[in-house]
Parts: structure tokens; sequence; C-alpha cells
């Protein structure tokens, strides 16, 4: 059933690639979604659309969670569960940017099995499952060995790295991503040394990138060292920090606790 399941996503992730391209540069319509959870286009929605009905035709007894489709308790009943986000990067989809990222992944009981991010501009797709090691385009990828955060490529939003969220001097480099699904791809195949988001991040734009980063030899944690569980009722995790263990524990250390710092509880989606 793992071998099958990540076969599905594989097919899924190509699936929603071509949607995307079809509306890519070409002025999709667009909305703004409220409430501070940004924009969505119609390629979202047709590449939702398209998921659901074939994914839950293929696996009718698996909950559903996705960034675009209505919520409820359902899931919550199910052993395994579709955790997903059509386009994970809408902003950067909308300004003809290509680091944009399908994320797809299934969770049984609160614990990530299958993952695929895929990056149909660039033509790759990150996948793992759980116990099988993590690969980009078929071929096995690692997390790097730093230890250091004065040596460290993090990928962050630039406000993340303010001296007022952190202890002591931290010394990282900043790099960025729109995608948060692609930050974490592009840490567990070791181009960059950890991701960190300070904000609170939603499980569909994080799910598929912890299996593929624990799989590639990393860890994913919240910024207070808790263990991630996914399908909560509320979908939602406190900030995140993944890649070697040794540099994410010390930047564990190095963070101010979260009520010291200045965004601390704001609840605003990361990947749109």
């Amino acid at each position: 059933m793992p071998e099958a399941d990540l076969k599905l996503l594989l097919d899924a992730g190509e699936a929603a690639g071509e949607i995307a391209k079809r509306y890519f540069k070409a002025d999709p319509e667009t909305w703004d979604k409220g409430d501070g959870q940004g924009p969505v286009t119609e390629a979202d929605l047709a590449i939702d659309r398209m998921l659901k009905a074939e994914l839950l035709a293929a696996r009718s007894d698996y909950g559903w969670l996705s960034e675009e489709s209505e919520d409820g308790n359902a899931r919550l009943d199910a052993e395994r569960v579709f955790i997903i986000d059509p386009i994970d990067g809408t902003r950067a989809f909308i300004n003809g940017e290509k680091s944009f990222s399908h994320s797809l992944a299934i969770v049984e009981r609160g614990e990530v099995v299958a993952a695929v991010v895929h990056v149909p501009m660039r033509a790759q797709t990150y996948s793992a499952m759980l116990g099988g090691g993590a690969k980009r385009d078929g071929e096995a990828i690692t997390v790097s060995q730093q230890a250091e955060m004065a040596e460290a490529n993090v990928l962050s939003r630039r406000p993340d790295l303010k001296p007022e969220h952190w202890r002591t001097p931290h010394g990282m480099k900043h790099h960025f991503r729109p995608s948060l699904a692609y930050r974490m791809c592009l840490v567990a195949e070791g181009r960059f040394d950890t991701m960190l988001t300070l904000r609170p991040a939603w499980e569909w734009d994080v799910a598929a990138g912890d299996l593929i980063v624990r799989e590639a030899g990393g860890v994913v944690s919240t910024t207070a060292g808790a263990p991630t569980r996914y399908n909560n009722p509320h979908p939602q995790l406190a900030g995140m920090v993944a890649g070697p263990e040794k540099l994410a524990n010390n930047i564990i250390k190095a963070l101010q606790p979260a009520a010291k710092r200045p965004i601390a509880g704001l609840i605003i989606p990361n990947g749109a």
C-alpha cells in the first residue's frame, strides 16, 4: 500500500503540473480570500477539483484536507488523510515566478507516510515514503552536514532573522523561496542548510516537505522543539525549523521564547 500510495501522489502531482502550466503567465482570474488568507486563482481551484476527484476516487476511505476545499470534521475520524496544497506559492504563480509547487501528502494517524512536492516549471519532483528515503527525480537526496549557524544558509522570511527574535546573534545567510514546501525540499537535497518560519504554518504547506526532510536524514520540529503531528482539528502548527539535527537544535536554543517574539501568535498563511 505505501508504494501504491506514493505512485498515486506522483501521478497526481504531474497532473496538477499540467493544469498549472496552462494557466501560468496566462492572466488567470484571481480573488482575495480575505481575512489575511491571501489570493486564490482559477488555477488553484481547478487543480483542487481535479485532485479531490482523482485521489478520493482511488482511496474513497481516506479523509481530505486541502487549502482550497471547505474543511469539516469527517477527516478527523479517518485513519489516513490526504493533505493537499494545490498551489503552494500562489503569489509567485500570479507574478509569473517559477518557484511555486504542488504539495501532496498522506497522513496516517498524525504521521506523514507518503509525500510528493512537484515543481512543474522547473521539472522537479521530490518524493518520500516512510522508511524509504527521499528522492528528487528518482535519485536519493540527503540534507547537509552543517551544524553551525554562523556558516549556515537559511531559507526564511527576512523578518524572521531580525535580532529581536534571537537570544544571541545567529549569523545565518538569508535566502528565500515563496513556497514553503519547496523550501523544505531544497533543504532535503542539501542545497540550503535549514528552513525556518516563525509564523504558524498551515499543514498543507508543510506536511509533504516534513517527510521529505526526515527521509533525507534531517529533523523537523516546531521552533519550541516540539514534534510535528498532522490532521489536527485546527490544521496549523507553530513556527517550524527543518534541517540537520545539530543545526536545528542550535537554532531552537538561540531563538527567543515565542511569547517574547513580536510576531508570536499571528495566524497568517505561509505559502500564499
